[in-house]
C-alpha cells in the first residue's frame, strides 16, 4: 500500500526553487507524485510514495541536508526544526501513464 504525508513549511517559492534546485534533478527512488501548493503559512507539501521507508531515506538523505545547505547560505546556521508530518490515509493513487 502506498504511503502519503502532508506538511507545511514557512517558505515561498524562491526558497523551494533555491532547496529543489540543491537536491538535483534525480528522480527519487518510490516517488509516485508530489505537489507543492500555496497555503497561508508558506508552502504545503503532499507526497505519494510506495512506502513510507522511501519517504524516509529522501527526506532524510537529501531533502533535510538541501534545507540545511540552502538556510546556511542565507546567513542561517541552524535549521528549523522538521516541520510535522500529517500522515494521509490513502484510499487511491491516480496518475497519468
Amino acid at each position: 500500500m502506498s504511503f502519503a504525508c502532508s506538511y507545511e513549511v514557512p517558505a515561498d517559492e524562491q526558497l523551494y526553487r533555491r532547496v529543489k534546485s540543491e537536491i538535483g534533478e534525480e528522480q527519487p527512488s518510490g516517488l509516485i507524485v508530489h505537489l507543492v501548493v500555496k497555503s497561508e503559512g508558506g508552502l504545503r507539501h503532499i507526497g505519494v510514495w510506495e512506502s513510507e521507508d522511501h519517504w524516509a531515506r529522501f527526506r532524510d538523505g537529501r531533502v533535510r541536508p538541501a534545507v540545511g545547505r540552502v538556510l546556511a547560505a542565507a546567513g542561517i546556521p541552524d535549521a528549523p526544526p522538521p516541520p510535522d508530518e500529517q500522515v494521509l490515509d490513502v484510499v487511491d493513487v491516480l496518475t497519468r501513464a
